[in-house]
């Protein structure tokens, strides 16, 4: 067996890596990402980037660099950030705030969105088939997780709900396309296998272009509700805290 002098010996004559060895354009990636304190999209680092860099190819070579660390690269609603690897996210429990759950209305209401989106208030009470207090939509609203799109082109203009980038992030979806589908939720146990003839579960999107029977939102609307205001173009938000 190696003694201990021997073994200190083979790990100084291992070779250092060099770190100019590995291409410049991860560096300069990984450097940006680490930098921002929030996720970033391809546009925003590729006018950081030197020209001619393929910097889709550069964020897929860094994400499978980074896939068996403790620390992966991950796309959430089209930008990329850093984040504990999935199954080293019990390290951060004891630092987590404490969260309360969500009322069943709640979960409902936000399913709702979810899929059905954009969609008012009244048609969420016709999907529930009952009355939707509005404390429930307002703790939506706090989490940030639901906010107002627009107003439906029908009487009385009522605003149109959809979900934000803070409910992707929360819920780690790239896209509302990877919520799970008909067949999912009954191999999950969580629809009766013996739905009625015709049941269908809606394909959700979250395209935020304003359909054909919206209206764009007023100066005030947001006042009605208890919605963060919209912040620039330029960054977003990460995932919030459940109510």
């Amino acid at each position: 067996m190696a003694s201990l002098a021997e073994k200190r010996e083979a790990i100084a004559e291992e070779p250092v890596a060099d770190p100019q060895a590995r291409p410049e354009e991860l560096r300069l990636l990984e450097a940006l990402l680490f930098a921002s304190s929030e996720p970033l999209d391809t546009a925003t680092l590729a006018k950081r980037m030197p020209e001619g860099v393929d910097v889709k190819a550069a964020l897929a070579q860094l994400q499978a660099d980074y896939a068996p660390r403790g620390v992966n690269l991950v796309r959430i609603a089209n930008k990329w950030t850093f984040r504990t690897a999935g199954d080293l996210a019990w390290l951060m429990t004891r630092e987590s705030t404490e969260t309360r759950r969500l009322s069943r209305a709640a979960i409902e209401v936000l399913a709702i969105v979810a899929y059905h989106q954009p969609v008012t208030r009244a048609e969420i009470e016709e999907i529930r088939g009952v009355v939707t207090s509005k404390g429930t939509l307002d703790v939506l609203l706090e989490t940030g997780w639901i906010r107002p799109r627009g107003r439906r082109k029908t009487p009385g203009r009522p605003l149109t709900f959809g979900t934000t980038e803070a409910f992707l992030s929360q819920f780690s979806l790239e896209a509302l396309s990877d919520l799970p589908g008909l067949e999912e939720l009954k191999g999950t146990g969580m629809l009766d296998t013996r739905l009625p003839t015709g049941f269908t579960v809606p394909t959700p999107s979250d395209d935020p272009t304003l359909r054909e029977d919206e209206d764009p939102l007023e100066p005030g609307d947001l006042e009605l509700t208890l919605a963060p205001a919209p912040e620039p173009e330029s960054g977003g938000g990460e995932g919030g805290d459940a109510a």
